[in-house]
């Protein structure tokens, strides 16, 4: 499709008015899919002097959440990977879609090699959709809309981890995605674009670092996405509850990583209250007057 053709199929869309990033109507520097992003959120820095990159990845994830509940991510995704005439992209700078300049850019770039995720897409029958539909796999999109963390995925799936992300990599090559570097915003825009992502489910953005689509045992994968936007992941610190004992990560050694982040630290949270120590002059006890 065209980028003209894309653009009003955008335009034309019954729910354009309502998507997220438009004006609130009552606060038009706002957006109307969250007042609290402003609309400028989604445009490329163009204010005298430099971003900090921090605020720059605060402003980008906040479009990119918004862009995850809007009724037109399909189409403003299609027309911002779409090309004009010269081969250049639609949209090359922005938030467009849910997806960041590099990403639609890595995108254009695997179109032209042949290794497009589109033309995977397009291979896609409903036999594959049908897959996607199973109950198993259908908790699995679920949770991992819901989590980042793979254990919590897993939890929320109630399943063990592997089998999480086995379903994980088979949902990837059933929606025409590199499991190797997919992340798990695309994986969670390719359900939602084929219909398969269970309604109502709310996708919570990956962060800073894109999170792997399929992890590995290794985390090569969540290592080669970090490399790829110039950070490297590094492993949060986990809170054990008292009587969530069960969502313990499997005990790793605490060392780092040659290319990765630090190993996790687990911080064990007990239910008994904490004290201190403190030596205190002893308070006389008061004279009681003998009664009348």
């Amino acid at each position: 499709m065209s980028s003209r053709n894309a653009y009003f199929t955008l335009i034309d869309h019954r729910y354009y008015r309502y998507r997220g990033c438009a004006a609130d109507p009552d606060q038009p520097a706002q957006a109307q899919g969250d007042t609290a992003v402003p609309v400028n959120a989604w445009l490329p820095f163009t204010d005298d002097g430099g971003e900090l990159p921090s605020v720059r990845n605060a402003r980008q994830a906040a479009a990119q959440r918004v862009c995850g509940d809007c009724p037109v991510l399909a189409q403003c995704r299609a027309y911002a990977l779409s090309v004009d005439s010269d081969g250049r992209l639609a949209e090359p700078e922005g938030v467009w879609g849910g997806m960041l300049p590099l990403e639609r850019h890595r995108d254009l770039v695997a179109r032209r090699t042949a290794k497009t995720p589109a033309a995977a897409a397009a291979a896609i029958d409903e036999k594959q959709l049908a897959e996607c539909r199973t109950d198993q796999k259908q908790a699995v999109l679920r949770s991992l809309a819901a989590h980042v963390d793979e254990e919590l995925v897993a939890y929320g799936a109630s399943m063990d981890v592997r089998t999480a992300n086995w379903h994980r990599s088979l949902l990837c090559g059933l929606l025409g995605l590199d499991k190797e570097r997919a992340t798990r915003q695309q994986l969670l825009a390719a359900a939602r674009a084929h219909g398969v992502l269970p309604a109502g489910a709310r996708v919570v953005p990956d962060g800073d670092v894109p999170i792997a689509a399929a992890p590995n045992t290794d985390g090569s994968r969540q290592r080669r996405l970090a490399r790829g936007h110039r950070l490297q992941p590094t492993r949060p610190i986990q809170l054990i509850l008292p009587g969530y004992e069960q969502l313990l990560r499997v005990p790793r050694p605490r060392r780092t990583h040659a290319r990765g982040g630090p190993a996790l630290r687990v911080v064990r949270v007990t239910a008994e209250p904490l004290t201190l120590d403190v030596l205190l002059p002893p308070v006389p006890a008061p004279a009681l007057e003998p009664a009348a």
